[in-house]
Protein backbone atom coordinates (compact mmCIF):
# COMPACT_ATOMS: atom_id res chain seq x y z
CA UNK A 1 0.00 0.00 0.00
CA UNK A 2 1.36 3.55 -1.16
CA UNK A 3 2.17 5.64 2.19
CA UNK A 4 0.76 9.55 1.64
CA UNK A 5 2.61 11.65 3.84
CA UNK A 6 0.56 14.10 5.60
CA UNK A 7 1.73 17.86 6.25
CA UNK A 8 0.98 21.19 6.64
CA UNK A 9 0.94 22.46 2.98
CA UNK A 10 -1.33 19.22 2.65
CA UNK A 11 -3.10 20.67 5.32
CA UNK A 12 -2.99 24.33 3.17
CA UNK A 13 -4.32 22.92 0.25
CA UNK A 14 -7.25 21.06 1.73
CA UNK A 15 -7.93 24.41 2.98
CA UNK A 16 -7.71 26.43 -0.63
CA UNK A 17 -9.85 24.12 -2.40
CA UNK A 18 -12.61 23.99 0.66
CA UNK A 19 -12.11 28.22 0.51
CA UNK A 20 -12.81 28.04 -3.15
CA UNK A 21 -15.68 26.10 -3.20
CA UNK A 22 -17.07 27.84 -0.13
CA UNK A 23 -16.32 31.29 -1.91
CA UNK A 24 -17.35 30.62 -5.48
CA UNK A 25 -20.67 28.88 -3.62
CA UNK A 26 -21.63 32.68 -2.25
CA UNK A 27 -19.69 35.33 -0.75
CA UNK A 28 -21.36 38.75 0.18
CA UNK A 29 -19.48 40.74 -2.69
CA UNK A 30 -21.71 38.91 -5.72
CA UNK A 31 -19.26 37.44 -7.32
CA UNK A 32 -20.22 33.84 -6.52
CA UNK A 33 -22.70 31.25 -7.99
CA UNK A 34 -25.76 32.85 -5.89
CA UNK A 35 -24.41 35.81 -7.24
CA UNK A 36 -25.18 34.59 -10.82
CA UNK A 37 -28.71 34.58 -10.53
CA UNK A 38 -29.14 38.62 -10.63
CA UNK A 39 -27.02 38.97 -13.51
CA UNK A 40 -27.90 38.22 -17.29
CA UNK A 41 -25.84 35.01 -17.04
CA UNK A 42 -27.73 31.86 -19.14
CA UNK A 43 -29.36 29.52 -17.24
CA UNK A 44 -26.93 26.52 -19.01
CA UNK A 45 -23.77 27.78 -17.32
CA UNK A 46 -25.88 28.30 -14.32
CA UNK A 47 -26.37 24.99 -14.19
CA UNK A 48 -23.51 23.51 -15.40
CA UNK A 49 -21.43 25.29 -12.42
CA UNK A 50 -23.95 24.43 -9.90
CA UNK A 51 -23.35 20.55 -10.75
CA UNK A 52 -19.41 21.04 -10.72
CA UNK A 53 -20.19 22.90 -6.92
CA UNK A 54 -22.62 20.29 -6.25
CA UNK A 55 -20.26 17.82 -6.77
CA UNK A 56 -17.44 19.59 -4.55
CA UNK A 57 -19.88 20.18 -1.61
CA UNK A 58 -20.69 16.00 -1.48
CA UNK A 59 -17.26 15.19 -1.84
CA UNK A 60 -16.09 17.59 0.80
CA UNK A 61 -19.55 16.81 3.50
CA UNK A 62 -19.08 13.19 2.67
CA UNK A 63 -15.45 13.09 3.87
CA UNK A 64 -16.08 15.52 6.45
CA UNK A 65 -18.94 13.61 8.11
CA UNK A 66 -16.78 10.03 7.62
CA UNK A 67 -13.87 11.46 9.61
CA UNK A 68 -15.25 13.46 12.15
CA UNK A 69 -18.79 12.06 12.54
CA UNK A 70 -21.75 13.44 14.30
CA UNK A 71 -20.13 14.59 17.76
CA UNK A 72 -17.34 15.68 15.37
CA UNK A 73 -18.85 17.90 13.53
CA UNK A 74 -20.61 19.06 16.42
CA UNK A 75 -17.47 19.82 18.09
CA UNK A 76 -15.37 21.29 15.21
CA UNK A 77 -18.70 23.77 14.90
CA UNK A 78 -18.56 24.86 18.71
CA UNK A 79 -14.95 24.90 18.85
CA UNK A 80 -14.98 27.47 15.45
CA UNK A 81 -18.46 29.17 16.96
CA UNK A 82 -16.21 30.10 20.41
CA UNK A 83 -13.59 31.57 17.94
CA UNK A 84 -16.06 33.49 16.45
CA UNK A 85 -17.52 34.62 19.91
CA UNK A 86 -13.71 35.59 20.89
CA UNK A 87 -13.25 37.76 17.88
CA UNK A 88 -16.57 39.57 19.00
CA UNK A 89 -15.48 39.68 22.68
CA UNK A 90 -12.28 41.23 21.80
CA UNK A 91 -14.06 43.89 19.63
CA UNK A 92 -11.91 42.42 16.16
CA UNK A 93 -15.66 42.24 14.38
CA UNK A 94 -18.58 43.73 14.97
CA UNK A 95 -21.76 42.54 15.57
CA UNK A 96 -23.29 45.18 13.92
CA UNK A 97 -21.56 44.84 10.11
CA UNK A 98 -23.21 41.65 8.99
CA UNK A 99 -20.92 41.44 5.78
CA UNK A 100 -17.64 40.77 7.88
CA UNK A 101 -20.18 38.35 10.04
CA UNK A 102 -20.57 36.52 6.85
CA UNK A 103 -17.00 36.53 5.46
CA UNK A 104 -16.07 35.39 9.24
CA UNK A 105 -18.96 32.60 8.75
CA UNK A 106 -17.63 31.61 5.50
CA UNK A 107 -14.00 30.86 6.46
CA UNK A 108 -15.13 29.35 9.52
CA UNK A 109 -16.80 26.97 7.09
CA UNK A 110 -13.78 26.01 4.94
CA UNK A 111 -11.84 25.38 8.27
CA UNK A 112 -14.41 22.95 9.43
CA UNK A 113 -14.21 21.16 5.56
CA UNK A 114 -10.78 21.66 5.47
CA UNK A 115 -10.37 20.05 9.35
CA UNK A 116 -12.53 17.58 7.93
CA UNK A 117 -10.88 15.82 4.79
CA UNK A 118 -7.53 15.97 6.81
CA UNK A 119 -8.72 14.38 10.50
CA UNK A 120 -8.24 11.11 8.96
CA UNK A 121 -4.72 11.89 8.36
CA UNK A 122 -4.52 13.19 11.75
CA UNK A 123 -5.80 10.72 13.45
CA UNK A 124 -3.27 8.13 11.82
CA UNK A 125 -0.38 9.94 12.90
CA UNK A 126 -1.52 10.49 16.54
CA UNK A 127 -3.07 7.56 17.28
CA UNK A 128 -1.49 5.29 14.85
CA UNK A 129 -5.14 3.90 13.85
CA UNK A 130 -6.63 3.90 10.09
CA UNK A 131 -10.27 4.79 8.82
CA UNK A 132 -11.49 2.70 6.65
CA UNK A 133 -14.74 2.78 4.68
CA UNK A 134 -16.90 0.18 5.41
CA UNK A 135 -17.48 -1.90 2.08
CA UNK A 136 -19.98 -4.51 1.69
CA UNK A 137 -19.24 -7.76 0.05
Amino acid sequence: MARIDFNFVSFLLRLLFAMALVFLTYNPSGYSWVGLFGNEVEMVYIAASGIVLLIGWIMFLRATWNSLGAVGMVLAAAFFGIFIWLLVHWEIINLDNPTAITWVVLIVLSFVLAVGMSWSHVRRRVSGQYDTDEIEG
